[in-house]
Formats: C-alpha cells, structure tokens, sequence
C-alpha cells in the first residue's frame, strides 16, 4: 500500500512538472528553430551550403534492354559501379525494388484504404483478391565481378547485397543484376510508367520508367534511404553515368534520358537532315511529321534496331518507344549553349501538342534558368500519353489531350501546357537540386511548383489572355488552410503520412514561396537568395535546413517566424481589423504663439475646482445655490460643452477628480515644446487608433489600404515583426491630414487570409463565390 502511495504521489509530481514546462514554454511565434534544425557541421554548414567535407556517393550503370512489343515486358541486365566517397565503411549496400510495388503481394495494396460504393471499387488496390496482373521485378541473377554469385536478400522493394568484407572509403565495387518485368497498362491499373493501347491502330505506347534496379542514397545525415517504397513518396537516387542500349521493334521510335551516341544509324538522312535544322530554328521543326507517323502505325516490323543513349551525371534514366511518334524539335540558346527542347506525341495529341508542347518547353528552359541556373543537359523532351504527368532527367510524361472531334476545351489547353512546364521544370527539381522525395515531397514539388507559377506569369498566345494559375497566388490557398485541422498535415511531414497530398506538398509551399517573395522579401532580395540555394546545391543533396538556412543567409532577412509558422505547423492566417478610433488636435494657441482660449472651458475648469474647494471648506447651501443658479443661466446662453475624459478612467471619471489645469500650466506645456513639436501641434492632423488582433495562428505582415474621403488611397505596410512581443492584438496609428472614408486590410489578398469578413471598417461583408457568380 505504502508503494502505491509513493507511485502515486511520484506519478503527481511528474504531471505538475510537465504542466508547469508546458506552461512556461516559450511559444513565441517568433523564437528561432535551433530545436528544429540539425546541428550544422563540416558537411552541411549553418549558412545553408555544402560544408568543406560534403561527400556523396556515385552509382553509374551499363544496361542493355529489350522491349518486347508482344507480351508488353522488358528484359534487362546492368552492371552497376558503386563509389563509396563517405568516410565510412560500408558492410552492405541497399538497391531499390520500385517495380515491386506492383506486386501480388505488395505492402501497398495491403495498406490501401478502400470501400465499396456505388461506384464500385477498384479491384487492383486488393492485390490477390482480385488482381491478377503478375506484377514486381523477377531477378533472374545477381552476380559479382567475376560472375560468381552475389549473396543479397530482398525485402519487398528492397534489395540488400550482402557483402564478403566492408567496402573501405574510396574503393569501388561492381556487381550486375539481369532481371524482367511484365508492364503494366496504365490506363487500367494506373502507374508512373506503364503503356497505353490504342485499339483503333492495334498500337501500343510506352513510358517506360522505375524499370531497373537502383542504388539507394547513402548520406551523411540518414545512413542508408532505404525506406520501403509505398507508391506516394518517391525516389532518393545517386548521382552517376549512364550507359544504355535499348533494343525494339525496328519501326519503334525511341527517346530517352542522354545523348543518342548512334543518331547515324537510327534516323533516315531526312530525320538527320531536320534535326539539324531544328537547332537553329526560331520554332518548332517537324523531325517526323504527322502524316509519316500515321504511315509507321501500319508498319509491324519483324526487325529489331538498337538505340544507345549516355548520360553523365544524372540520378536516373526513363526512355518511351511507340510507333506512334510525331516528333518536334526545337533549339534553344542559352548563355551561348544549344539545348534541344523536343515533344514527342501520337496524332490523338493533335492539333494541341504540336501547337504549344514545345513552345513551352522552351519558355520552361529560359524562365527556371533565369531564377535557378542554366540548364546543363543537352536537351529536354515532352512526351504525351494519357492522364499522368511524370518526370525523369531529360525526359517526362504529360497529359493532355483534344477531344476526339479536335476540339480543345481551355481547360484541356491550359492543363496540359501547366503539366509540361511543372514536368520540364523537374529537371531543376530535384533532377539537379537532388532532394530526398521519399522523404520531403515538398522538396521538389513544392519549390517546382512555386517556380512553374512564375513561368506560367510569363506565358504568351494568340489570346493575350494571362494564364490561369491554380496554385501560387495567396488568395487560391485560401479554402485549404481554413479548413479542418484534423486533415490538414504541417508542410514538414513525411510523404506517406501527408493528408490531402496536392494541396500540402505542390499548392502551399509554392504559396508561402510566392508571399516570401511579393510580400515578405521582395523580389530582389528573394530572387538572389533562391538562386544562391539552387546554385549551392546543383548535384548534391540538399535537406531542409539547407534551404531555410540558405535564403536568411544570402537574403539578411530572419525568416524563423515563416519557416516555423508556415512549414512546421497547419496554422492559418487571419488577421482582423477591430476597430479604428478618430482623434483630431483642437490647440487654444495660433501659430503665432498667440493665446485663444476657450474661455467657456477654461471658465468651466475654473468653476469646477472651485467648487470642490468650496466642499472642502464648508461654504454655505446659500452661496452655492447662487452659484448653481449663475452657472444654470450661463448655460442656457452657450452651446453644449464638450466632455471631459480621464484616459486613465474613461468610464467612470468623475471631474471633480481631475487634477487643476489652468492656463498657466497650459502655456508652460506649449512654450516647453520643441519648434518641432510645434509645428505638428498646428498641423490640424488627423489621428487614427487602429486596433488589430490575430484570430490564426500566423504571423503576417499587416497591409492596409487607406481610402480618404476625397477618393484617394494609399497602401501601408508593416513587417510581421509588429506580432513580435507574441501579442495577438497590437494598436496602430496612423496620422493623415486628410480625414479617412475606410480602411481595408490586405486589400491584394497577400497573406491568405481565410476570414476577409473582419477586414473592413467600416464593417462590411465580402460576397461568397457563389453571390460572385450568381451576379455575374
């Protein structure tokens, strides 16, 4: 009993100190992310750059592959080089399985959540119950250097190569993999990469990508990435050349990640002949024309060809092949360097891809690498197929197709033109800037979604219409940071466990990237700390404290407050405007120190404390009778007089309370003054109490616009620094020598704000989007 007693009492003591940190703990909005962030070292310094002993390791590959257009499956074997530049030894190494997702008995169709409905279900999210694709990769050997077998051990889409004796610091090991894969039909079972069947043609297109065994990163911050792949969070991949040679039907037309070493021996002259063309080109130049595509569709060549592709100095490597394939091209010249931005696309993608896929390929090159850094590859193609958009260094996979009596809806055009950009934009992030996607989406997704919102700004047609943005401008995040908690994730959160993933990991990272820039930072400041960022981390592997890190440290501007309220938290804004008080100076002297006195206030004053002495010494009921009497006649005579307030008791002042004022005081106070002073004594200035409170949790900078009664406006701006003392209400006043018609607050609608209700004064209410339409 006497152990239970002290358990309990124990137990208490514990609760009370928990309570009293909790209590006590600083949550100041604006309190510094040093128990966020790492500690900063000789890899990963606390300016945000790689540190003076950054390593990272290298992968690079020989493969040769085999498509086989009859049973829709690739067979492939590699050899893979892995340099160990850590200054560690390695016991194992970790190689990625992604095609097992697939799988029958996939982790990811165990944990997918599902119901029945009237719609139905989907029956490949139950894995054997009723999928019967044979999906996952079949490795058919693993073998060393010198062909004899290499021990590994695969865990579900993971592979571990079980080495004889560590792998020292700076040593090499080669191993080589042969393995097949049936792929499956994206239009069926959905997929990054897959084909679509065409049955009008009896033609198959591929997208062919995650179709080999890769090297996990090793890194100096996480060990071994070797977190299962689930299907949401993506790719950590090393750095490495690429050597690939991809055999297919002859009549196939291939493009892929790197050079094509042997363009002579699988173009006609004619497609030579254009492709020269192109790279001088003010537009896009047909290297395979539609006409001659529809003619290849009827080809079934019996033939194979061989294309070979090389690549340095990518993380990955994707390629498509289809008969199908019109094929454009485009030169673009940047700092004096020729890039190819090309499209490749089946005639169901006509007339829309051969009008605008390339073009914005294109303005994608010249904008990202204005805000970032050049592009270093040599080239940078667009493919079309159905329903996805997918990237891959040099190469992606976009939607966006006419209807099929040629008819381009907007939405249709716009989709496809925003998912090229997005796409092309990839190979900025995190193609180049390699950021760990199975980790942080927003890493890539995020910032390339901020970036293609400039881009899209920069789009020009035949319209002379803007384009449609759907994700960067503040107001368009809106409705997703106001709505409920229990749904909303911190933009810090791990790729799998993120709710509602597009608007999380695309739409608010690019938000808060947009505000930091328009509203926080300024263009000029933002623009060089961004690039800095980009710069600093071209082929490495960046975490988020290097980019936090980075754009305080190149921009001078402290950011903790953002970084925090924004990326670590699922907060809101809302800043509200409660109230505004009018205050206008009424001197009783003129400008040239002349004296004019109110004398029925100053008579008043004087009555006032005359009468308090008269209490106090016991004058009679007569005179102050006679005195109430003379007082009730002088008023009768004169206007109302105006109220005396104590700002220390404005409720309940009692002005026999207030302290003797006369004018000699008055005089003294005035001729006290500075010549300064003075002069704004005499200003006939207008004063206004501005009181705002913070009803979110986020701090933002406060942005009022001014409406004077003659029409004019004004905007203000104070830094989210005002919130600083961590006070959710502050007062502000504004002095104007015209008089105020109304205020709005964040009248541009910069910091997403979620209730514009409590903006106004005076008060008013906003239209909800339904009344916006209905009105229209």
């Amino acid at each position: 009993m006497q152990k239970i007693k002290l358990l309990l009492c124990l137990l208490l003591v514990a609760l009370t100190v928990n309570a009293q940190k909790t209590e006590n703990y600083n949550n100041n909005p604006f309190k510094q992310l040093y128990e966020e962030l790492p500690t900063p070292g000789v890899y990963h310094t606390a300016a945000g750059a790689p540190g003076h002993a950054y390593w990272q390791q290298q992968a690079d590959y020989k493969m040769k592959l085999v498509l086989n257009d009859e049973n829709q499956s690739v067979t492939g074997e590699e050899t893979i080089t892995y340099t160990n530049n850590s200054p560690d030894e390695l016991e194992y190494l970790w190689v990625q399985l992604d095609q097992n997702v697939r799988a029958q008995d996939s982790d990811t169709y165990k944990i997918s959540n599902q119901n029945i409905s009237e719609k139905g279900m989907n029956p490949y999210a139950y894995g054997r119950m009723f999928n019967d694709f044979d999906g996952g990769f079949k490795i058919d050997a693993v073998t060393k250097a010198d062909g004899s077998e290499q021990s590994h051990t695969i865990n579900k889409t993971m592979m571990r190569i079980n080495l004889d004796k560590p792998l020292k610091s700076g040593k090499k090991y080669k191993f080589s993999i042969k393995w097949h894969y049936n792929i499956n039909d994206r239009m069926e079972i959905g997929g990054r990469s897959g084909y679509e069947y065409f049955p009008e043609d009896d033609n198959y297109l591929y997208t062919i990508a995650q179709f080999f065994p890769r090297m996990c990163v090793y890194s100096e911050t996480d060990g071994w990435q070797n977190k299962q792949f689930l299907g949401r969070g993506e790719f950590a991949l090393a750095f490495g050349d690429y050597d690939v040679e991809i055999t297919v039907p002859a009549d196939h037309v291939v493009e892929a990640t790197g050079e094509l070493t042997n363009m002579k021996q699988v173009l006609t002259p004619t497609q030579l002949k254009r492709w020269e063309e192109a790279k001088t080109a003010d537009k896009p130049v047909l290297i395979i024309t539609q006409e001659e595509a529809e003619a290849n569709e009827k080809s079934r060549s019996k033939e194979t060809k061989t294309w070979k592709f090389s690549a340095k100095n990518v993380r990955d490597f994707g390629w498509v092949s289809s008969r199908k394939f019109i094929w454009d091209a485009q030169g673009v010249n940047l700092n004096g360097k020729t890039i190819m931005a090309e499209s490749l696309y089946p005639k169901e993608g006509n007339p829309l891809w051969e009008m605008y896929s390339t073009k914005a390929v294109v303005l994608t090159l010249e904008v990202y690498s204005k805000y970032t850094f050049d592009y270093p590859y040599p080239k940078a193609i667009s493919v079309h197929t159905a329903n996805i958009g997918m990237e891959y260094p040099m190469i992606c996979f976009n939607y966006g197709r006419p209807e099929k009596d040629g008819t381009i809806p907007d939405r249709t055009k716009y989709g496809m033109i925003g998912v090229i950009i997005h796409e092309v934009g990839h190979n900025y992030f995190p193609m180049i800037v390699n950021s760990d996607e199975r980790q942080w989406t927003w890493m890539d997704e995020g910032l390339n979604t901020f970036v293609q919102y400039l881009t899209e700004k920069e789009w020009t047609d035949e319209t002379g219409e803007p384009f449609p943005s759907r994700r960067g401008p503040a107001n368009k995040i809106v409705r997703y940071m106001g709505g409920d908690k229990e749904n909303i994730s911190p933009i810090m959160t791990n790729s799998e466990s993120i709710h509602q993933f597009g608007a999380n990991a695309y739409a608010k990272p690019a938000t808060a990237l947009n505000i930091l820039r328009e509203t926080v930072m300024g263009p000029e400041l933002f623009d060089y700390a961004f690039k800095t960022y980009s710069q600093r981390w071209m082929f490495k592997h960046p975490t988020p404290a290097d980019f936090f890190r980075s754009m305080e440290d190149a921009s001078g501007v402290d950011l903790d407050w953002f970084w925090r309220g924004w990326f670590y938290t699922n907060d809101h804004c809302d800043l509200a405007l409660d109230h505004v008080k009018h205050y206008k100076l009424k001197p009783q002297v003129n400008k040239e120190g002349e004296y004019a006195f109110n004398e029925d206030f100053w008579e008043e004053r004087a009555a006032l404390i005359a009468k308090r002495m008269a209490e106090q010494n016991g004058e009679t009921k007569k005179k102050e009778e006679e005195k109430a009497e003379k007082k009730e006649k002088k008023e009768k005579k004169k206007e109302e007089k105006p109220e005396i307030i104590d700002p220390n008791k404005p409720e309940t002042f009692d002005p026999l309370e207030r302290w003797a004022r006369d004018k000699d005081a008055y005089k003294e106070l005035y001729e006290g003054m500075s010549e300064r002073a003075k002069g704004l004594f005499h200003t006939d200035l207008n004063f206004y109490e501005l009181k705002l409170s913070k009803v979110g949790g986020l701090v933002m900078p406060v942005i009022i616009e001014v409406e004077y009664k003659d029409g004019e406006k004004e905007i203000m701006k104070f830094p989210a620094e005002i919130w600083a003392k961590g006070r959710n209400e502050i007062f502000k006043v504004i002095r104007t020598e015209k008089e105020i018609a109304n205020i709005v607050l964040d009248p541009k609608e910069e910091t997403a704000d979620t209730d514009r209700d409590n903006n106004y004064w005076p008060a008013k209410k906003e239209e909800t989007k339904f009344q916006e339409f209905m009105n229209k």
